[in-house]
C-alpha cells in the first residue's frame, strides 16, 4: 500500500494503524511543494521509524509552479473570491505522483489523510479514478472514528512523535495545516467558533499587520506573457520569485485572509489563510491584464476566470473545459507584459504604478487638459443619444399613464 505522507499527525498516526489493521506493508510518498520550515530528512526518518519499507521524498516545487501555479496566476484564480487555490493546485499533482509512485512499487492501493468533510478527498481520488481506475483507494480518517484528541492518545500510546500545543503540561489538538510555496492554511481548534476573533499564534507565516515595519515598502514585478519573471529588476525562475515575494509580503502582514468558503460537499466552513505571494502577484496580474485588454475582454474573462477556479477548487482538474480554458487564457496572456509596482504596508498591497509596452491607452487620450485629436468632444452628444435609445425608450413605454 502506499501512503501520502506529511509527517502530520494524522498520516504518523494512519501509517502505524495501516499496518496494525490490514496487516500490509507500507511505502510512503511525501511530496515538497514549497512547504516552508519542513525538514525532509526527519520526515523520512520517521516513516522509517514508524515501519514504512521506504519513504520517497519528491521535490516537485518546479512542476507545481510551471504547471499548476502558472495557469492559477492566468486565470486570476479565486475560490469565493479571496481564497488563492494553493492546496487545491497542489492536490492534482500530488496524487498524479501517487500514481506513479504506486505503479513503481506494486501497490495496488493508495491511502490518503482527508477527511470526509473536506474537498482534498475529492481532489485526490477523483485524479486517482482518471489516471488509474485499477487502483483502489482508501482514506482511514473517514472510518476510524478518532477526533484529534483520539488521535493524540494514539500517537502517545503507540510513541508517535507529534507537534503539540502545551497548556498547563496537557497535550492539545494542533490546528490542522496545510501548506506550500502558493500559501498555508490553518483550521480547527478557535477556528470552528464563528464569534472568535483570529488568535495570533495561528499565524506563522505572516506578521501580524500591527506588528509590520511602520515603512511602507515598494516592489516591481516585471511579467512576461502573463507570468512574473522579475523582481525589483532581478530575473528569477517562478520558484525563486514566489518565495521572494511571499517573504516581502509576510514581513508586511500581506495575505491574511479570514474565510468564510462553501466545501463542494455541502459544508459551510472557516478557514484562515496566509497567503503572501498570492496577495500580490494575483492583483499585480490582474491589473497589467486589464491594462492591456479592451473594454469587452475586460468584462468577459472575469466570468472564465470565476469558472476555472471553481473547476480547480472542486477537484476537476482533470475536467476537459480545465484545458479549454487554459486555451483562452493563454491566448488573451500573450500580451500580458510589462511592469507593476506594489506598495506594501501593514497588511495591504496596493498598485500605485503600471507600463506596458501592450497598454490599449494613450495619454493625450485620456488628459482632460487636451481636446481634438482621435477623440472628438463634439462627437459625444450624439453617441449619447444613440447609446441610450432603446433605454430611453423602454422608460417611456414601461411609464405610460
Amino acid at each position: 500500500m502506499l501512503l501520502l505522507y506529511s509527517g502530520g499527525l494524522d498520516t504518523s498516526v494512519m501509517l502505524k494503524w495501516i499496518q496494525d489493521s490490514y496487516e500490509a506493508e507500507v511505502v510512503c510518498l511525501t511530496v515538497n511543494l514549497g512547504q516552508p520550515g519542513e525538514d525532509y530528512e526527519v520526515i523520512r526518518d520517521k516513516a522509517l521509524r514508524l515501519g514504512a519499507l521506504e519513504c520517497h521524498v519528491i521535490d516537485a516545487r518546479e512542476e507545481f509552479a510551471g504547471a499548476y501555479v502558472a495557469p492559477a496566476i492566468k486565470a486570476n484564480a479565486l475560490y469565493g473570491g479571496s481564497y488563492p487555490l494553493f492546496t487545491a493546485l497542489g492536490r492534482p499533482l500530488i496524487a498524479k505522483l501517487a500514481v506513479a509512485y504506486a505503479r513503481e512499487s506494486g501497490c495496488d492501493t493508495i491511502a490518503h489523510g482527508c477527511t470526509g468533510k473536506g474537498n482534498d478527498q475529492v481532489r485526490i481520488e477523483a485524479t486517482i479514478a482518471t489516471l488509474a481506475p485499477e487502483l483502489k483507494v482508501i482514506a482511514p480518517v473517514r472510518s476510524w472514528q478518532m477526533g484529534r484528541d483520539e488521535e493524540i492518545a494514539y500517537a502517545l500510546e503507540h510513541g508517535i512523535p507529534i507537534k503539540s500545543h502545551a497548556t498547563e503540561g496537557a497535550e492539545t489538538a494542533p490546528y490542522s495545516i496545510d501548506d506550500n510555496l502558493w500559501g498555508r492554511s490553518s483550521e480547527g481548534r478557535w477556528i470552528e467558533d464563528l464569534e472568535q476573533a483570529p488568535e495570533d499564534d495561528v499565524f506563522q507565516l505572516v506578521t501580524r499587520p500591527e506588528d509590520a515595519p511602520d515603512e511602507a515598502e515598494v516592489v516591481e514585478l516585471g511579467f512576461e506573457r502573463g507570468l512574473p519573471v522579475t523582481l525589483n529588476g532581478e530575473r528569477l525562475g517562478l520558484v525563486e520569485l514566489l518565495e521572494r515575494v511571499a517573504e516581502l509580503g509576510a514581513r508586511h502582514g500581506v495575505g491574511i485572509v479570514d474565510h468564510i468558503e462553501d466545501r463542494i460537499v455541502g459544508l459551510k466552513v472557516r478557514d484562515i489563510y496566509e497567503v503572501p505571494a498570492a496577495a500580490i502577484v494575483l492583483p499585480a496580474h490582474q491589473d497589467l491584464e486589464r491594462l492591456v485588454s479592451t473594454i469587452h475582454e475586460n468584462q468577459f474573462k472575469p466570468e472564465l476566470d470565476r469558472q476555472w477556479a471553481f473547476l480547480v477548487y472542486a477537484g476537476l482538474w482533470w475536467e476537459p473545459l480545465r484545458e479549454d480554458l487554459d486555451a483562452y487564457m493563454e491566448r488573451v496572456n500573450e500580451r500580458v507584459t510589462g511592469t507593476i509596482g506594489v506598495k506594501l504596508y501593514k497588511g495591504h498591497a496596493r498598485v500605485i504604478t503600471r507600463s506596458s509596452p501592450n497598454a490599449v491607452y494613450d495619454a493625450s487620450l485620456a488628459s482632460f487638459a487636451q481636446s481634438g485629436g482621435l477623440f472628438s468632444q463634439a462627437s459625444s452628444p450624439g453617441f449619447i443619444e444613440l447609446w441610450s435609445l432603446q433605454s430611453r425608450m423602454a422608460w417611456r413605454l414601461h411609464n405610460k399613464d
